[in-house]
């Protein structure tokens, strides 16, 4: 059997564009078939239904109304669907056959805009390059007319550092890139993999020249051009046009700003909260209270980019300042701002020729609060302000043109008349003349005809279908002069009429609004199209004003909270005066945060070793040194009395457990593959957090391990370093390594229980309080009874040698291998004796030395060339030989 005409047309779209799930119009509705069918269906919760196709069986088949698309369309797409609209392309009513249908757009997570978002964040698509030069990534938001590229060495953590930052919702990968690689990015960025060849899909050197205005001059490498030009034939192939508002190429360098890597990002929360994975709880919902849209995108892209250079986080620093000490100056730039709506949106709507009436009028509203910015600006003394004042364009022009050419009232819809102002244009001004006179004639026929007929219940009406008609119900059909009146249209109760007279008058008043409402969509388009050839202009404006309210947030946000201005300097010096986590103090009640100094230098105090139990606040004191760095370096104000911040060029942090079953690796593995990358990456200007390094095994392997990081660290990376840990064997090292300090949070013990003071003080904490804390959490009173009394045998006894010797558990660990030191002098013996009793204890016993061999042992012990393995072996054979002469 043959398909018919219909389902052939479909089919035949369907082939160009299999990924999608195709909207086939017809009618007042899209329709879904086959595959796509069953998927929409459930996706969409919609009754899946058949259509004769030709075929021996129905085609599957769903529908949705064409005017509720919308909101289909962002659930499809959100989910990560591609969708393909396909419409009527050329007019029914000159058809010959089947109306002729294509596909206008196709709408992708990456090019999908969520005007619904109150976040408005960007929605970013990107595009990675790879050959034997290293990576390059482009990436753009088609909204907002953004457009950016770079490219660095061939460095699989630095790709993912940097597409965890841009955070894309799709990505353009090639067919010839590694399937590895590819799950190394999905398993840490979820986006939408689009696979291209690379070789055959990118635009010519022409149409990017055509596209972006500085293409010629941007500084771009051949893999910088090549993965631009991928991205932007993606862009056309989807948008099915020329987007003018992307018409700049912006060449970027990641080594402008600070690295942070994803692991860090997630932990330090600083755009959402690891447990609910949204804003509220990071660092921006404490930041961002922008007036604007472009404001709190600005806000967002500092927090993700944090900058590197001095001069140019002081320039934000002097202009935030000057907003601080001038309150009502920031409170009337804040009352301007909020009135602006969402510029750079509005124009990416203008470029995608989707922009309707009341968009415009937004502009317009906009556009004129920029005189009253410009006036409160006109006598700031910081350069950045400066800057902004000199800078922003008051768009005048294109303000009046929407002012003289809108109308206020106009509907959102642009194909039904009543969007151009009176007065604008002259035509339009008679054909509305012409358009109320006939409403007036016909009010007056109305009348007329009722007095001369005596039927006070006649009307005269309009339909789409019939036109003008002068209704009568039958009631009074006896009433009706004969031979005045054209039977028009009978129904079950009344009978409509028409006379020549109405009918002429009705060509006159249809013609005036069809051709009324004809211009009116014209000159709409040519008001578009010159505010479109001004895109560069607000493009701009836009951006200033994005940053001119993140400066005033950040102004804001410091006389609310209290943050006072940072010293920037270039020293490796991090000095703070009772610092406060920014987001933890939020959630807290008022003025129990508890505030901390922090001293970390390049000289005794460049490893802080923190001590202290769980709960007592270790990891929230480490976050908020981060967090006032970071802070510090995008130009804001912190949450101190007084800081000094050096700038750094990474932050790291491995706090917390987790693990990545999916990709097989535990907890522990996760733990040790962040700490290496750490150690890989890391440099003298970094700022290294490490929380717990090493639980995540036995007892021995874990202090070992986190011994040999600090060594590391203090030999190799010399790096500004937190390092929180539960080995309290580990406080030995302060003496021992340079720059290792010792601090632990204080803890006051009342009878039988303890209270966290959340106070940083120096010096290291001599236990863990670990079943104190297991109290607090509510375990059995019986287990934690029985929990102390095997840690007073454990502390009575050698833990080493007596792990075996606690009843009725079953307690193991790795054997330490003692190493014994043969010199001619003496012999050192072990001797392993067995004695079995109820518990099989394994004793270890050490023949008698003499005080001056011990003595002359440690004297001869080369502690900075051992391992830190070696060194605990042989501190431990010393105690227990030490222990014999007691």
């Amino acid at each position: 059997m043959a398909l018919t005409p219909m389902m052939r047309q479909y089919m035949e779209i369907k082939e160009k564009y299999q990924d999608c799930i195709l909207f086939f119009r017809l009618g007042d509705f899209y329709e879904m078939f086959f595959e796509d069918a069953k998927t929409a269906s459930k996706e969409l919760e919609l009754v899946l239904t058949g259509r004769d196709c030709g075929l021996e069986e129905k085609a599957p088949m769903c529908g949705i109304p064409f005017h509720a698309a919308n909101s289909y369309i962002s659930r499809l797409v959100l989910k990560g669907y591609k969708v393909a609209i396909g419409e009527q392309v050329e007019d029914p009513s000159v058809a010959k056959g089947i109306v002729k249908r294509d596909v206008v757009k196709v709408i992708t997570p990456g090019t999908y805009v969520d005007s619904t978002n109150a976040e408005y964040q960007n929605t970013y698509i990107s595009a990675i390059f790879l050959n034997e030069n290293g990576y390059s990534i482009s990436s753009s938001d088609i909204s907002t007319g953004e457009f950016k590229v770079t490219s660095f060495q061939l460095d699989d953590s630095l790709l993912l550092d940097e597409l965890s930052k841009i955070n894309p919702k799709e990505i353009l990968i090639d067919s010839h890139f590694d399937s590895n690689k590819v799950q190394m990015i999905t398993s840490i960025i979820p986006s939408l993999i689009t696979i291209k060849d690379f070789s055959l899909f990118s635009c010519s050197e022409e149409e990017m020249i055509s596209q972006f205005n500085n293409y010629s001059d941007a500084d771009l490498d051949i893999n910088c051009k090549v993965v631009s030009s991928v991205l932007m034939k993606y862009i056309f192939e989807t948008q099915k046009m020329t987007l003018s508002n992307i018409n700049i190429l912006e060449r970027y360098y990641i080594v402008n700003y600070m690295t942070i890597d994803s692991s860090s990002r997630r932990n330090l929360e600083l755009t959402e909260s690891l447990k609910e994975k949204n804003k509220k709880g990071s660092l921006i919902w404490v930041m961002d209270k922008s007036a604007t849209s472009m404001g709190g995108r600005t806000l967002r892209k500092w927090i993700e980019e944090p900058l590197l250079i001095k001069k140019e986080i002081e320039y934000r620093l002097d202009a935030v300042e000057e907003l601080v000490n001038n309150i009502y100056l920031n409170e009337d730039l804040r009352e301007a701002l909020k009135s602006i709506y969402d510029i750079e949106r509005i124009v990416g709507k203008i470029s995608n020729q989707n922009v309707n009436a009341k968009e415009l009028l937004s502009l317009k509203t906009s556009l004129q609060k920029i005189p009253s910015l410009k006036k409160e600006l006109s006598n700031c003394s910081s350069p950045y302000l400066k800057f902004i004042y000199d800078n922003l364009d008051e768009l005048s022009d294109i303000e009046s043109l929407l002012t003289e050419g809108i109308n206020e009232e106009a509907p959102i819809t642009i194909k039904e008349g009543n969007i151009i102002k009176d007065n604008y244009n002259e035509e339009v001004d008679s054909l509305r003349i012409a358009k109320v006179n006939g409403k007036e004639w016909i009010v007056a026929l109305e009348n007329k005809e009722r007095e001369f007929t005596g039927i006070k219940s006649l009307k005269v009406g309009y339909n789409k279908v019939f036109g003008y008609y002068i209704e009568i119900s039958k009631a009074n059909y006896n009433l009706i002069p004969e031979g005045r009146y054209i039977r028009k249209q009978t129904l079950s109760n009344a009978e409509r009429f028409i006379t020549q007279e109405l009918k002429e008058m009705e060509d006159k008043i249809l013609n005036a609004e069809e051709n009324l409402t004809t211009l009116e969509y014209n000159l709409f388009i040519d008001i578009r199209n010159k505010v479109e050839k001004q895109i560069n202009r607000l493009k701009e404006t836009a951006k200033l004003i994005g940053i001119l309210d993140c400066l005033s947030t950040l102004a804001l946000i410091a006389n609310e909270n209290n943050y006072v201005k940072p010293k920037i300097n270039e020293e490796g010096i991090i000095e703070i005066l009772d610092g406060r986590h920014p987001v933890v103090e939020k959630v807290i009640d008022n003025g129990e945060f508890v505030a901390n100094n922090t001293l970390i230098d390049l000289y005794d105090n460049e490893i802080l070793l923190i001590t202290g139990p769980n709960m007592a606040g270790k990891s929230t004191y480490m976050r908020q040194v981060a967090l006032i760095s970071i802070m510090a370096q995008i130009g804001s104000f912190v949450p101190a009395n007084k800081a000094n911040i050096s700038i750094c060029d990474k932050v790291f942090t491995r706090i917390g457990a987790s693990d990545d079953l999916a990709g097989g690796k535990s907890t522990f593995m996760v733990e040790m593959w962040e700490v290496s990358n750490i150690l890989k990456n890391a440099t003298a200007k970094s700022l290294v957090l490490l929380d717990e390094v090493g639980r995540g095994t036995s007892t021995y392997d874990g202090l070992s391990i986190a011994w040999s990081v600090i060594e590391y660290i203090s030999k190799n990376l010399k790096c500004k370093t937190m390092f929180a840990t539960h080995y309290h064997e580990l406080t030995k090292l302060e003496g021992m390594l340079k720059g290792v300090k010792n601090y632990s949070v204080a803890v006051k013990e009342l009878e039988d229980n303890i209270v966290f003071l959340r106070k940083i003080v120096e010096g290291g904490a001599d236990q863990s309080y670990g079943i104190e804390v297991a109290k607090i959490a509510g375990l059995p009173e019986n287990v934690i009874k029985r929990a102390k009394d095997i840690l007073k045998d454990l502390e009575d006894n050698s833990f080493k040698e007596n792990m075996n010797s606690i009843s009725t558990t079953d307690i193991k660990d790795d054997k330490n291998i003692l190493k014994e030191t043969t010199t001619s002098e003496e012999v050192a013996t072990t001797k392993i004796e067995k004695t079995k009793n109820d518990t099989e204890n394994i004793q270890l016993s050490f023949s008698t030395l003499e005080k001056d061999t011990i003595l002359n042992n440690i004297a001869n012990l080369d502690v900075l060339s051992m391992t830190p393995m070696d060194a605990m072996n042989e501190l431990y054979k010393l105690i227990k030989e030490a222990k014999q002469l007691i």
